[in-house]
């Protein structure tokens, strides 16, 4: 059978849009030496608008009727066709969901291409090294404390050590390609198990059951597990018998969880970086930023993101009310399109994966260097710190693997005899290659959020290299 003429359609696009930025930048050059300037030329501009035009092609591609309008080199608006069907009402602003989106392309491949380099899970040396951590932060992470701050900090400690590694337990690029799995009604439509189930490492959300009833759906490997602090409640019965998986708890501990923990084998830590006015919610993009922080390639199941549906649906319980499926349907279609995500849905399923349409990681790089270096002369900071250049606060660690790992001396025999310290101590040398080379180049530095979902403000800590150590 002859293949359909449009499957050369992206070699072609790029083709074309590759000579248009030479032909952009030779005018460029050529117009300095005319105006005899001998000033550098700014290429920052056509490289991003370059990228805009081979997003917007992605979109078009992949969108399943979405579409992408060029503002400028930053903006971008994503659109629904005519006539889809805006069923979610908010209730707070008296008005359905709208049809189109506005987004910084820049400010967006900024956040997400700094996740590769991110630390997820709250450790100690966060807490020694963020000012006032011990006092005001820790605090905020835990529940029924009686106070607003750790006016004694050895009863937080207490509270806080079964889930507070010293140092990161997992690091970037530790795997090759991890699948995030949401609990979309939607993966019933599909056979995704075995594929799922591939994966380096497979992370999941809150209760979603993992057995042989939904296995051909949603597969049965099970490594990682982001929990709301409802779920956490139900620690056991999530777990089902899996006393590998890691448990991390998206908001809160309280002693209820620390009872619990001290009972089972499972690593169980807290996830750093989430607003904690709002802990409860967005579960999915949380797991995503986890998966970045650890994984290569990310591919998610189970997300809501195709056309068609009238309510929030789960694979093993009742439809309910959740996040505006619009607005998540279109910013993970720009998650895909800036190389962040690979979306796997039943409208995808039946179609040869080929992911030529998305800009590759050259293109995603020079963007990425472009976007930053424009941030940094409008900030005044032009030719700054490169990747710490948004480290507000440093601190310093012991080398890689030290430090006491995260327990407590009144745990049962199960949980000191389970492997749940296998993450905080395994030895730099077990670490995946591609691990430990982006160790050396980031010079031992593990970044962590300040606060909430911006990285403008980094707490950064130093650990000695190896050769230093």
């Amino acid at each position: 059978m002859t293949r359909p003429r449009f499957s050369r359609k992206p070699a072609l696009v790029r083709l074309l849009s590759v000579a248009a930025l030479f032909s952009i930048i030779l005018i460029a050059i050529q117009s300095s030496f005319f105006t005899g300037s001998r000033a550098p030329v700014n290429l920052d501009i056509p490289i991003l608008s370059h990228f805009q035009s081979n997003l917007q092609q992605c979109v078009a591609n992949r969108g399943l009727g979405l579409t992408a309008h060029i503002i400028d080199h930053c903006s971008v608006i994503l659109k629904f066709p005519q006539g889809t069907n805006s069923t979610w009402y908010n209730e707070q602003f008296k008005i359905f969901e709208p049809l189109e989106y506005k987004y910084d392309v820049c400010e967006a491949i900024l956040l997400w291409e700094q996740y590769r380099n991110m630390t997820t899970v709250l450790t100690r040396e966060y807490l020694d090294s963020r000012p006032d951590g011990w006092f005001d932060y820790a605090a905020k992470r835990i529940a029924q404390l009686g106070a607003d701050k750790c006016y004694n900090q050895t009863l937080c400690e207490e509270h806080l050590n079964l889930t507070l590694p010293a140092k990161p337990p997992f690091h970037p690029r530790q795997f090759r390609r991890c699948a995030v799995v949401g609990n979309s009604g939607d993966l019933l439509k599909t056979q995704f198990g075995e594929e799922i189930d591939s994966h380096d490492a497979v992370i999941r959300d809150n209760e979603a059951p993992v057995n042989e009833r939904y296995a051909k759906h949603v597969g049965l490997k099970r490594d990682f597990r982001l929990v709301v602090r409802g779920a956490a409640g139900n620690m056991i019965k999530i777990l089902n018998g899996s006393d590998d998986e890691v448990l991390i708890i998206k908001s809160v501990i309280h002693r209820d969880f620390n009872a619990m923990i001290k009972k089972i084998r499972n690593p169980v830590y807290l996830f750093q970086g989430i607003v904690l006015r709002r802990g409860a919610k967005g579960t999915g993009m949380k797991s995503i930023e986890l998966a970045l922080s650890m994984c290569d390639i990310v591919d998610i199941y189970g997300f809501t993101v195709d056309p068609g549906y009238t309510e929030w649906t789960r694979y093993f319980s009742t439809p309910r009310k959740g996040h505006n499926p619009l607005q998540g349907r279109a910013y993970y279609q720009l998650l895909e399109c800036l190389g962040v995500i690979r979306i796997h849905s039943p409208m995808r399923a039946k179609r040869k994966q080929d992911w030529s349409d998305v800009p590759s990681r050259e293109m995603i790089n020079n963007a990425h260097r472009a976007a930053l270096h424009l941030k940094e002369k409008q900030a005044g900071q032009e030719g700054g710190l490169g990747r710490f250049v948004n480290c507000k606060v440093w601190g310093k660690s012991g080398p890689y693997g030290t430090g006491p790992v995260s327990g407590s001396t009144d745990m049962t025999d199960t949980r000191k005899e389970s492997n749940y310290n296998r993450w905080e101590i395994m030895p730099f040398e077990s670490l995946r290659e591609e691990a430990r080379k982006h160790y050396m180049q980031m010079e031992g530095v593990s970044l962590y959020k300040m606060d909430g979902n911006k990285l403008d403000d980094l707490v950064c800590v130093k650990h000695p290299l190896k050769s230093e150590a």
